[in-house]
């Protein structure tokens, strides 16, 4: 059986517990374990002092006390393909002192090169297939910063990245761009655990449980899914096990973050819209309505 083609990774040291998030309120004894840069009193670089231990009672409310200005969830502001472009690295995550006039924030600054080559502020970028905008952005150190939402974090799995993470990034697609996947909205649904990685030749065979059966229903058979921002097609559905497995060829294992995850880690799932406008049309009868016209 031929070994794996991965990308040499960093020599990471042992995994710290994942920070628990439910959708109602975080495990803040999780949290506290994060590791966040130095406070200001201690003696670093001018880079690393953007970051500052958070306030845990601030860090998630499951009431907000303002509603922030946001952009609808089903309304469609930028559009990816799935087909990642590069590999960043996390190198820092935490709460940002420079959104102080608008309140707490909790940034993640990524190092990456080829989305930075035409990036702008306000920019939207797929981070693990989680569509979010460019805050900051620094070509000399080939690093850009990133916002991230309560529900952001209640949703996927950025929560549980730590400096020197790998992760997929893809810039939103512009007019001109060839449709090598296909649509991805960076919408994350929902997460899975990875529970399975066999090797097949250079292939590798990934199964992975999907966390919310109501999520399940619209993964079928040779379908589209998007796993971490990668646009992938479904082997097969285990609806008993509420799982379903792919396969990567050698080639899109060296070029995502999925081989160098771990059985029990979890992954972004963003499941083909297609699907759910299909059911929320026969759903509502508009099948119906249309069948009573002719």
């Amino acid at each position: 059986m031929a070994a794996l083609l991965c990308p040499p990774s960093p020599t990471f040291l042992p995994r710290k517990p994942s920070l628990q998030i439910s959708a109602a309120h975080l495990n803040t004894s999780s949290i506290s374990r994060i590791s966040f840069a130095p406070s200001s009193g201690t003696n670093v670089s001018p880079s690393t002092q953007l970051f500052r231990q958070p306030p845990l009672s601030s860090l998630f409310s499951v009431k907000p006390t303002h509603r922030p200005k946001s952009t609808p969830k089903n309304t469609i502001t930028s559009l990816f393909t799935g087909i990642v472009e590069e590999m960043g690295t996390i190198k820092q995550l935490g709460f940002s002192d420079q959104a102080k006039e608008e309140g707490d924030s909790f940034t993640m600054r990524i190092a990456g090169k080829i989305v930075l080559e035409d990036i702008h502020l306000g920019d939207s970028i797929s981070v693990n297939g989680t569509c979010l905008t460019v805050t900051h952005y620094d070509a000399v150190s080939s690093e850009f910063s990133v916002g991230l939402s309560p529900e952001t974090l209640r949703k996927t799995n950025l929560g549980e990245l730590e400096p020197g993470s790998w992760v997929n990034l893809e810039r939103a697609v512009s007019p001109t761009t060839r449709m090598g996947g296909h649509f991805v909205q960076g919408h994350v649904d929902g997460t899975g655990e990875i529970v399975d990685m066999t090797s097949e030749g250079d292939s590798l065979w990934v199964k992975v449980r999907v966390e919310s059966k109501e999520l399940l229903r619209f993964i079928v058979p040779k379908g589209y899914i998007a796993v971490d921002g990668t646009s992938l097609t479904v082997v097969d559905v285990f609806d008993d096990e509420s799982c379903f497995n792919l396969m990567l060829v050698a080639y899109t294992q060296q070029k995502i973050v999925i081989p160098m995850k771990k059985i029990g880690q979890k992954v972004n799932l963003e499941v083909d819209v297609m699907g759910k406008y299909v059911e929320r049309l026969l759903s509502t009868g508009f099948v119906e309505s249309i069948v009573m016209k002719r």
